[in-house]
């Protein structure tokens, strides 16, 4: 079973998922995963019964659950990083403390087709990938063992996608990740200093001054970051202040599709189809709204054109070589 292990130094948690293990011949070239990717793909409609049975399908009336008749499911991970039998145990090892590798690992099929990259979906199928998300979250929101939803997506081999088919992923984890506790850390420092939101904020910054601007609508805004750690790094925000991403209205899942597939699509005309990450962060799942004036859920985009090299890992301080305004002007009239 799945373990996670906490490192004493700075409380990060570290998932040592023993269902993926691998021998060190089994780490092969990105270039050879990639071809060998080509071929049969569980994930094509007709194929169904080779993944787990699903979990939640959008589908044709009068088909059945695991046949073909759907435009989205999502299944259990093939391979979890984390499972979702068994309780949680807490223990210690010495000095060093582990928990039980119990959570919850899931992967979104957006698309029965398989060559229709995700920034070529229409806008309703963007949508409806936005409520599978939501429906998810709020369905293990109700689980009492974990702590942390992450939903995220990896398109492209150096992104860490296994198969080309379109899909994404969701992790439900017992503890909160330390990238969002650091980011709720820091966002409660300035609103005990400021008693406001940082992230409302940083919109009403970014709007006054429009440098760093890419798209908006009623509901949401696409920023460049003023301090991107990643060249042509984005980020999604509501603009109505919300610490709960599974509060979302049918109104703003309209919104949201709307800026977060012409975001890919400006991406992938400006860039040239990149490898790309995005991942929401929302509330942990234990938390109420109401204690949580100072977080604000949002989406981070990253496209993956440069490599995370030794300085960076080593001082946790990155290097981007492209100013966010310059990149948010490329994107804003590139990618029209």
């Amino acid at each position: 079973m799945p373990e996670l292990r906490k490192d004493p130094v700075n409380n990060r948690w570290v998932i040592i998922a023993t269902e993926r293990a691998k021998r060190p011949s089994d780490f092969k070239s990105k270039g050879e995963k990639e071809k060998g990717e080509k071929g049969f793909c569980p994930f094509c409609e007709g194929n169904e019964s080779k993944t787990p049975p699903e979990i939640l399908s959008y589908r044709k009336q009068g088909t059945l659950p695991d046949t073909p008749g759907w435009w989205l499911r999502v299944v259990p991970n093939k391979y979890p990083a984390l499972q979702i039998e068994g309780a949680l145990e807490k223990k210690g090892m010495g000095m060093f403390d582990t928990v039980t590798g119990t959570g919850a690992h899931e992967v979104i099929i957006e698309t029965p087709e398989h060559e229709l990259d995700f920034d070529s979906l229409e806008i309703g199928r963007v949508e409806e990938t936005l409520w599978a998300y939501r429906d998810r979250s709020i369905d293990l929101n109700r689980d009492p063992r974990f702590e942390y939803i992450l939903i995220f997506k990896n398109h492209g081999v150096s992104a860490g996608a296994s198969l080309e088919h379109p899909h994404s992923q969701l992790i439900a984890t017992p503890i909160v990740p330390s990238s969002v506790r650091e980011e709720m850390d820091g966002a409660l420092q300035y609103f005990k200093y400021k008693d406001r939101c940082v992230f409302c904020d940083i919109i009403r910054e970014e709007k006054d001054s429009n440098e760093r601007v890419i798209m908006e609508n009623e509901d949401f805004i696409a920023i460049a970051p003023f301090a991107s750690r990643f060249a042509f790094e984005c980020w999604i925000l509501p603009k109505i202040h919300d610490s709960t991403f599974p509060d979302i209205t049918r109104h703003e899942v309209m919104a949201l599709a709307e800026v977060l597939g012409g975001m890919l699509k400006k991406m992938s005309k400006t860039l040239g189809n990149p490898p790309f990450n995005y991942m929401l962060h929302t509330a942990p799942c234990k938390m109420d709204a109401n204690q949580l004036k100072h977080y604000h859920w949002h989406i981070e985009l990253i496209p993956r054109l440069t490599d995370v090299a030794g300085f960076e890992w080593g001082s946790g301080v990155f290097i981007n070589p492209t100013p966010p305004e310059e990149a948010a002007k490329y994107l804003r009239e590139e990618g029209k």
